[in-house]
């Protein structure tokens, strides 16, 4: 019995060892693939959730996989934060042991989420503008200079998602010094383009946090192989 015992125990080492090695490559392909397929200058850190793993690898299938990419520039736009989830990844085991540079890896779906710091945000503002988050919205304040004269001003900022980017849109704008200026708010609407980014994530969502601006996305059946 004892020694049916310390087999079993030995057997359910071996599943778990072979269980956590076969995650690693997994994971490891999954990262090769992503640094090649959007050139990124190190590889994310890929995570494959579920316990055992080896039961989804046999099926080939992985329900949830998460991928993070870290600070990126995409187009001249630095991201500070990058990260994504794949759902319904399909990777045959087979083809991954066997033909890794073969396989046909995708996703069904992919949400992700990138973070436009402040930095990047006053970095494309209008000159004498400053970008700040207070609470849930943008604010900026500086001076604008109208026929030669500096006026202050301050205004709160809506996002809008437009094709290519960003637009930056001031609500109620506040004037110092009792100068009228016409249409002030065209000199603090400016833009910030936002190139492809990976996994083909269409915008669907933009918010304010205090980091900056979190722009949410998704894609469905996503090819992972570059």
């Amino acid at each position: 019995m004892r020694k049916l015992i310390g087999f079993l125990l030995l057997l359910l080492v071996l599943v778990v060892i072979l269980d956590r090695v076969a995650v690693t490559g997994v994971q490891r392909e999954i990262a090769t693939q992503a640094t090649a397929k959007y050139d990124l200058s190190t590889p994310p850190e890929v995570t494959i959730e579920g316990i055992p793993f080896l039961t989804q690898a046999i099926a080939g299938r992985y329900e949830e996989v998460r991928v993070a990419a870290g600070a990126m520039t995409i187009s001249g736009i630095r991201l500070s934060s990058v990260d994504f989830t794949l759902r319904g990844v399909t990777a045959p085991l087979a083809d991954l042991v066997l033909r890794p540079q073969q396989v046909d890896m995708r996703a069904e779906r992919v949400e992700g989420a990138v973070v436009v710091p402040v930095e990047t945000l006053n970095q494309k503002a209008p000159r004498g503008i400053k970008v700040n988050v207070v609470g849930d919205e943008l604010n900026v304040s500086g001076e604008i200079t109208v026929l030669g004269q500096k006026v202050p001003v301050k205004a709160a900022l809506k996002v809008e998602i437009v094709e290519g980017g960003l637009q930056l849109v001031p609500g109620k704008v506040t004037l110092g010094g009792g100068i009228p200026v016409p249409d002030p708010e065209r000199f603090i609407n400016y833009r910030i383009p936002i190139g492809k980014l990976p996994y083909n994530l269409k915008l669907t969502e933009v918010k304010a946090v205090p980091e900056g601006l979190r722009i949410s996305g998704e894609a469905t059946d996503v090819p992972l192989r570059g």
